[in-house]
């Protein structure tokens, strides 16, 4: 089988640096075989990707985007603490989406960040989700995605 990081030079990814945190927590933790991925930003280099509120009729390709992004800092974030090699399973996605009250695509944007971790780990990335419509996220962010994984002991 393909290494993780293998699998996303093929993809023509490279995992970024640890994301840093912008308050008081940590990226991720390791708890027996769980990590819990803390929420990521659609950042790269340092910079917001995708920022504002989703109304009908935004771009949710760049949306979509985003998600994946944030997830690739995810994974960047369980590197932290873990060999991503030993995800035996990518167990809960949860994402959030700035959006006005009449937006409803928040399941199609989170699909980006879905999609993307099920074709990193094939099987082993289909996972339990939810994707809520939130008011805001931090830094004016579009879109915030948290996951928690399972690891070999």
């Amino acid at each position: 089988m393909m290494s993780v990081l293998a699998r996303l030079s093929e993809m023509g990814l490279t995992l970024p640096q640890t994301p840093r945190p912008l308050a008081a927590y940590v990226p991720a933790v390791r708890t027996g075989d769980t990590v819990y991925v803390s929420g990521q930003l659609p950042v790269r280099d340092g910079a917001l990707t995708c920022a504002g509120r989703l109304s009908p009729g935004s771009d949710l390709e760049a949306a979509r985007e985003a998600a994946r992004l944030c997830a690739l800092n995810g994974l960047a974030a369980a590197a932290s603490v873990v060999n991503l090699d030993d995800v035996l399973q990518v167990a809960k996605v949860t994402g959030f989406v700035a959006s006005d009250p009449d937006f409803m695509d928040q399941p199609r944007v989170v699909n980006g960040a879905s999609e993307f971790l099920q074709e990193v780990f094939g099987p082993a990335g289909s996972h339990a989700r939810a994707a809520v419509g939130v008011a805001a996220l931090p830094l004016g962010a579009t879109v915030e995605v948290e996951m928690i994984l399972t690891v070999k002991p």
